[in-house]
């Protein structure tokens, strides 16, 4: 009798201890799996989510980390290909840039080099395009293509340089995009290129290769901007851009890429998309790599030295 109450005793001691438990623990902070759930997806990062939401080839996907390094590995090569990669748009000065930027929309950057010496010969500051007659403008913007619609950005412009700015050109975001016809990319062109500031210009070239490379599944120009700059150091932001550019219009085309002399071939998802014989697919090759003349009348002198010819002027032959 006594024994089998000890034994009962200890059997309640021991429920009593098993039920407490849980309350204890969780008290503790050990239960609640769902806070710590919430707290890691809150610190997945754009490289994680690129990584996730891309399609990935069969076999291993490729985790962020490895995302990062190839991304970064390909710029590292495009970097040596194209050493003295530069704006392909002629300027002077930020205003000059931010007109050209703005023409070269649905056109070559050519074929606005070969425009603007005309119209800035004429309206050489903000407060001279402002005051322009619109149909001597679109004169001259009419090789551009749309110049109609461009004649009213460029005037535009220049009417809120001279109004909101005192006819300077501002060095924020936020402020170039509230002139008429300029968006974020044109924003990035100028900020990088004539303020020395970091920005991703997200073209139709930069689009497509970067897709094509992975390295983001958007669509969208800014959440592409996002996706990508996650994968790189703010510093690189500038000079990736016009790697990625020059290699889209020199060798990884829309139509027919130039995989076969391609020397970012053995990083590409997308290798053999286009021709992959090497004799033909050199034949694909544009502006200096297809031994022709670029885009600007007055390249750097970096790009001359290197092999590079300028583009002629309009109405010349160009050879392309």
């Amino acid at each position: 009798m006594k024994k089998a109450a000890v034994k009962k005793t200890a059997v309640k001691k021991a429920a009593a201890v098993k039920k407490a438990a849980p309350a204890k623990t969780a008290a503790e902070g050990v239960a609640p799996e769902k806070a710590v759930t919430k707290k890691s997806a809150a610190k997945k990062t754009a490289v994680e989510k690129a990584a996730v939401e891309q399609p990935q080839p069969a076999g291993k996907p490729e985790s962020p980390t490895a995302l990062v390094r190839r991304a970064r590995r390909i710029n590292r090569e495009l970097a040596e290909v194209y050493p003295y990669a530069h704006p392909e748009l002629d300027f002077e000065n930020p205003f000059q840039l931010l007109v050209a930027t703005v023409l070269s929309a649905q056109t070559t950057d050519l074929r606005v080099n070969q425009t603007t010496p005309t119209l800035f010969a004429k309206y050489p500051t903000p407060e001279d395009l402002a005051a322009a007659n619109p149909e001597e403008v679109e004169e001259i913007l009419r090789p551009c293509g749309f110049f109609r619609a461009k004649t009213r950005s460029v005037i535009g412009l220049s009417k809120g340089l001279v109004e909101q700015f005192g006819g300077e050109v501002p060095g924020r975001l936020d402020d170039l995009v509230k002139l008429p016809g300029v968006g974020r990319k044109t924003a990035f062109v100028v900020l990088g290129n004539a303020f020395g500031r970091p920005g991703i210009t997200v073209d139709t070239h930069f689009q497509r290769l970067v897709r094509r490379w992975r390295w983001t599944a958007e669509t969208d120009p800014d959440k592409i901007e996002a996706a990508v700059g996650a994968l790189f150091p703010k510093s690189d932001w500038t000079d990736l851009s016009h790697h990625v550019i020059w290699h889209g219009r020199r060798m990884c085309h829309a139509r027919k890429p130039a995989c076969g002399v391609c020397p970012i071939a053995p990083l590409c998802p997308a290798y053999g998309e286009g021709e992959t014989d090497p004799e033909k697919a050199k034949k694909l090759l544009k502006y200096e790599k297809g031994g022709f003349p670029g885009q600007r009348l007055k390249p750097p002198q970096a790009y001359l030295d290197a092999g590079g010819r300028p583009a002629p002027p309009l109405g010349a032959v160009s050879g392309t």
